[in-house]
């Protein structure tokens, strides 16, 4: 693919892999299908209908998603090797994202962790689960203030100069964490919470914009009280043919075009509803309205 193509529906992470800007996140592919919804849901186990998670993985990859985003925390390394079941041996284009940093001492706990010989060792692990030599996308899941940034950066530095990751991201960053570790190495995307009713990361969105940094924005689809029949959302879909999610997802492709959502989901008509958002263009005006309308519900 041409890197300097005019295509608004592909954006080039790192400068060099070209990805749909609709990829997967694969966190809630866990546990029972009736257990794996909403805030609390655990993460915790490998998935009951496993046979089900693995179809649906392939599935997305005819569907032409080519971005999967999983962690070593995710069921305690199970996300990655459900990937690896479905996936491997990968496709040509498919991108594999991973995580480490956090620690799961229990079904409730997320502790930040970031000891560099720790990172170290996930990504080692992370490796053999995922069954590849190299991890396109390694994320630092989270910062730990008690270890210094370069040391934990050092470490994904360390592991790229090995060969054994692509390139590096980083996961609910600020803007002043963004250019602190950008001075440690280069950063290839952010992944933090944004969608219609979180907002609160729109100053790191217009920093990675313009610095040809990929912002991959976990939950992007957030379904509230402005979502109802008669809100906005419905509203925009009716006027551009869509549904209500996939008026919410155009609206944060509009929002820059360095915006990749990762909408998760383990219904095979949701995951063609999400990735079928690609085609649906807004005009200025109703992205404005969306924009305005969803925040004052």
């Amino acid at each position: 693919m041409d890197k300097h193509s005019t295509d608004t529906t592909v954006f080039h992470l790192g400068g060099d892999l070209p990805v749909r800007r609709i990829g997967y996140g694969a966190m809630r592919l866990a546990g029972a299908p009736e257990a794996r919804r909403g805030a609390t849901a655990a993460i915790w186990e490998a998935p009951t209908d496993r046979a089900a998670a693995v179809a649906l993985l392939r599935e997305a990859v005819d569907l032409g998603v080519n971005l999967f985003d999983t962690a070593d925390a995710y069921a305690l390394g199970a996300n990655e090797e459900l990937l690896a079941e479905a996936l491997h041996p990968y496709r040509d284009g498919v991108v594999v994202a991973t995580k480490a940093g956090v620690l799961r001492p229990s079904p409730t706990e997320w502790v930040t962790h970031g000891h560099p010989a720790y990172l170290r060792q996930q990504a080692e692990l992370s490796l053999r689960r995922l069954r590849t030599d190299r991890i396109d996308l390694f994320y630092l899941h989270r910062i730990d203030p008690d270890y210094p940034l370069a040391d934990q950066l050092g470490a994904l530095r360390q592991l790229r100069e090995e060969g054994k990751i692509r390139h590096i991201g980083l996961s609910e960053v600020t803007v002043e964490q963004l250019t602190e570790a950008e001075s440690i190495v280069p950063v290839a995307a952010v992944q933090n919470v944004y969608n219609l009713a979180e907002r609160g990361h729109d100053a790191v969105i217009d920093h990675t914009a313009g610095r040809g940094i990929a912002f991959v924005p976990y939950f992007p689809v957030a379904m509230g009280g402005h979502a109802d029949p008669d809100g906005p959302l419905a509203t925009v879909a009716r006027e551009t043919g869509a549904t209500p999610s996939q008026a919410a997802l155009a609206w944060l492709l509009h929002r820059a075009p360095n915006v990749i959502p990762i909408p998760g989901t383990s219904s095979p008509a949701h995951l063609a509803e999400n990735t079928g958002a690609l085609t649906v263009r807004l005009s200025d005006d109703q992205f404005a309205r969306l924009g305005r309308e969803a925040v004052a519900a």
